[in-house]
């Protein structure tokens, strides 16, 4: 195990909650985008991660054993949850009945999801932080 193990997976979960950050802050200015490139209303998006494992076999006991590099974006989904329907015969996206297709983001999800990545990402910063800290202090012992 490499000494910087911890600080590799701590900055791949940075990465991690930067990409989620981007999305929500995505979907947050898109939530009232009724016509989209594709013409229709925009489709809230998540951000999918996993574990990113390397297998290695073990020469004498012929085993496999992971090893964690931390988690990797896989990619970014769109949220296929039913899109809101709104009474607004003004809006020029309006059908005959007056409802507009509005996006299916929440902006009381999205804001709880920003601060629970937010924390998150605070928290590898503190964790990267520790262990500089500690190899500081490992490198003044050796002195």
């Amino acid at each position: 195990m490499s000494a910087f193990n911890s600080i590799r997976i701590s900055s791949s979960g940075l990465s991690a909650e930067r990409l989620r950050m981007d999305t929500i802050a995505s979907n947050i200015a898109n939530v009232s985008t009724t016509r989209g490139e594709n013409g229709q209303p925009y489709k809230r998006k998540i951000a999918v991660f996993q574990e990113n494992l390397t297998q290695e076999l073990n020469k004498n006991t012929n085993t496999y054993d992971s090893k964690l590099n931390g988690v990797k974006a896989v990619g970014i989904v769109e949220d296929n949850s039913e899109l809101r329907r709104v009474y607004d015969p003004s809006h020029p996206d309006a059908d005959n009945e007056g409802y507009v297709l509005m996006p299916n983001v929440n902006i009381l999800n999205e804001m709880a999801d920003m601060i629970a990545a937010t924390r998150a990402y605070e928290a590898n910063v503190t964790a990267i932080n520790s262990g500089k800290s500690m190899f500081m202090k490992a490198l003044e012992i050796g002195r």
